[in-house]
């Protein structure tokens, strides 16, 4: 009986979450193994899974990640892609991409990120892709931002239906390095050039202080002061031509 628990505990995973270590894994892929996300210590990444190959939703995304790829490298962001399917339908999709599939003005587009060979769906469980009442045997459309130390940032979860939008992606994965990088917080539908908001007050005194001073900050009140942070210095900082 307890050998039946120990094994029945072994097949449990739970979904990781904002501020987890990225559970580690080796795979398959269309460009090699990899080692994850050890491979990719120093880079942001983003594991992102996709219901099947030879279907036209994960088409139309796969061509939009390739075509937008060099722009998220130059963020010091790697791409890394999942389905349940074998390596071999992989490469025969991802040619048939390139051979043939032509999506809002793209053509001839070529899939050079690692595309995961996930068929006993080991990966795909231990990051919680696998959702019973969306489908039992296909991922759903899971997006996990890593960061360059191998944590969890963030993620989003797309039902089979629902195509990704990559602006908000692309969006998400700046806003996260101005975070970082400036100590701020980005407000609801922030891209670079807008103004950033600072922490709250943590004392009357900050609160007071914040509230007289016109020079930088603007305040709403003690609890919500924005200031500017110039589009040029966030770009320097964070996209590297």
């Amino acid at each position: 009986m307890e050998t039946t628990e120990n094994n029945n505990q072994e097949q449990h995973f739970t979904m990781p979450r904002i501020g987890d270590k990225a559970p580690e894994f080796k795979a398959i892929t269309t460009q090699g193994e990899i080692n994850f996300p050890s491979d990719y210590k120093g880079k942001w990444v983003i594991l992102f899974s996709h219901p099947a190959d030879f279907t036209p939703v994960c088409t139309s995304e796969f061509m939009t990640f390739a075509h937008l790829e060099q722009k998220f490298d130059n963020a010091n962001c790697k791409l890394v892609g999942l389905s349940v399917d074998g390596l071999y339908s992989h490469i025969a999709w991802l040619r048939t991409i390139k051979d043939k599939i032509k999506f809002n003005g793209m053509e001839n587009i070529e899939v050079k990120f690692p595309l995961i060979e996930d068929i006993i769906m080991n990966v795909a469980k231990k990051y919680g892709m696998i959702q019973s009442g969306e489908h039992k045997t296909q991922a759903v459309r899971a997006v996990f931002f890593i960061d360059p130390e191998g944590t969890v940032r963030a993620l989003i979860y797309y039902p089979l239906s629902l195509g990704r939008n990559f602006d908000e992606i692309y969006r998400a994965l700046i806003a996260m390095q101005t975070s970082d990088k400036f100590n701020v917080a980005t407000p609801a539908d922030w891209v670079p050039g807008k103004d950033v908001i600072i922490s709250p007050a943590g004392s009357c005194g900050v609160a007071e202080e914040r509230m007289s001073n016109t020079d930088e900050l603007e305040c709403e009140d003690w609890f919500f002061c924005t200031k500017p942070l110039d589009k040029d210095m966030v770009l320097k900082e964070i996209i590297k031509n």
